[in-house]
């Protein structure tokens, strides 16, 4: 009954705007860590980028976190809301921790598939910014919400295997001469990693929320 009740009340629809809005924060992000990975003396500058959009996003969470607190009918489940906001801006944390790593330890230049999975990064952000609109009408959008799912899970498995054979490529470069350039590379390559499995989650988390509501 309980159910039925809620269906006929007026939902809040300030929720979208707000997940619309970290969405681009996020796709901002992406693009700013790109241009980090070409390297040289920009970094500094594009790393102070990230970081601002990253305060935009945890900015952006917050009011969402607020808002499920305080209101009555919410668009879909109060848990499925956090999870998905926290998703989202788990990836600009780990974006922000990327550039951190950069300046802590004086790197400047970077491998190609480093670069690389920057690419992927910026296509797994340009399609969560195209799906998280569509959670407006999810019953009219299951089909392209499942579709992105499944994209981005492709693109991951894509940027495993960039990941692992960088740092084969590393360890054979430097295992002789330069061990600490191994240990850096590496982390660095770890840290991009967790950047495209915060999107596979977030992808997770819009599923789950088509499978429970459609």
């Amino acid at each position: 009954m309980l159910s039925w009740f809620q269906s006929l009340m007026p939902r809040d629809e300030g929720f979208f705007d707000l997940f619309e809005r970290h969405a681009q924060t996020v796709v901002a992000g992406s693009r700013a860590l790109r241009s980090l990975l070409e390297g040289g003396d920009g970094i500094l500058g594009y790393s102070q980028e990230i970081k601002r959009h990253e305060n935009e996003a945890d900015l952006i969470t917050r009011d969402v976190l607020l808002a499920v607190r305080r209101t009555f009918i919410t668009p879909f489940d109060r848990g499925d809301i956090r999870d998905l906001i926290t998703a989202m801006d788990d990836t600009i944390d780990q974006m922000h921790q990327t550039a951190k790593a950069t300046l802590i330890y004086e790197t400047r230049d970077f491998e190609p598939p480093m670069r690389r999975m920057g690419d992927i990064i910026i296509q797994a952000a340009d399609l969560t910014v195209v799906a998280i609109p569509l959670l407006r009408s999810m019953g009219q959008n299951a089909g392209k919400l499942n579709s992105f799912g499944e994209e981005i899970s492709r693109i991951e498995d894509e940027a495993d295997a960039i990941h692992d054979q960088g740092l084969r490529d590393l360890f054979r470069a430097h295992r002789h001469s330069d061990q600490m350039a191994f240990i850096v590379g590496a982390e660095i390559y770890d840290h991009l990693e967790k950047v495209v499995d915060g999107f596979e989650d977030v992808a997770k988390r819009v599923t789950g929320i088509v499978i429970e509501h459609v």
